[in-house]
């Protein structure tokens, strides 16, 4: 099974893009995120057009959504208000398997890396905190974590890593929540699995980087993790850098995992 994860930056401009997305990677599920549009405006018809029969989202206008299109069928799971808050950042959905798969959204935070400064980025460090908390008291299953995390935890996810400690998504304060999500359930990062954490890897790219690709100051906000279990069934893994300089992209570029899982 071939999984994707994309922060597409808008569903409704970026459905041409989305098709050929689609149709260079042939995913079996494809996780969104920055769907920016309301549920009664979702393109269903669209989405089911590109093969995905089983389609679930969560959207709000201009901002945030978060949606599942799959192959396979999908049993919704029951919905979270992360932080007390309806901001659609959160989608969870059980495969045929029994499998289970979480689509997040992470807040991005804001540009000043100091809690009691920026409402932003307390927002963030709560949200990853009650992620922690939230899949520490579930029972075990084999789980797939993915999406936007907004989070580069290695110095290898970010283009310096001397330069960017003060950044927000690479701060120490940001790494170490993350870092307890990933102890919540023994977390394995799939595409580092693929990709050895010595090696550079990147999945997002300023619009502010004009010289993009050339410069490549890039990092990695973008993760796919499983629990232990499914480790061994991990079979490849990528980067779909060319979608970012396609005409008029989202600043991610989609990330899959291949996954040995019916």
């Amino acid at each position: 099974m071939r999984i994707a994860t994309w922060n597409i930056n808008s569903l409704r401009l970026r459905m041409p893009m989305l098709s050929k997305v689609v149709k260079a990677l042939s995913p079996d599920i494809m996780c969104l995120q920055e769907i920016k549009v309301e549920d009664d405006l979702f393109p269903l018809h669209d989405i089911q057009g590109l093969g995905f029969e089983h389609v679930l989202f969560r959207g709000m206008k201009s901002y945030n959504g978060v949606a599942i299109l799959s192959r396979v069928p999908l049993i919704e799971m029951r919905k979270h208000l992360w932080c007390g808050k309806d901001d659609c950042r959160h989608l969870g959905a059980e495969l045929p398997d029994g499998t289970e798969i979480h689509n997040f959204y992470v807040p991005a935070g804001g540009d000043i890396p100091d809690p009691e400064q920026n409402d932003k980025f307390a927002h963030k460090l709560a949200f990853v905190e009650e992620m922690a908390e939230w899949f520490r008291e579930k029972e075990p299953a084999n789980r797939i974590l993915l999406g936007d995390l907004n989070i580069a935890p290695l110095e290898t996810d970010v283009w310096s890593h001397k330069q960017l400690l003060k950044i927000v998504s690479h701060t120490a304060v940001e790494i170490n929540a993350l870092s307890k999500v990933m102890a919540s359930k023994n977390w394995v990062d799939a595409v580092r699995e693929i990709f050895p954490p010595e090696e550079n890897l990147y999945s997002w790219w300023s619009y502010r980087n004009r010289t993009w690709p050339g410069s490549d100051r890039g990092r990695r906000l973008d993760h796919i993790w499983v629990t232990p279990a499914l480790v061994e069934k991990i079979k490849d893994a990528k980067i779909f850098r060319e979608a970012r300089g396609w005409k008029r992209p989202s600043d991610h570029a989609p990330v899959m995992v291949d996954l040995d899982i019916s």
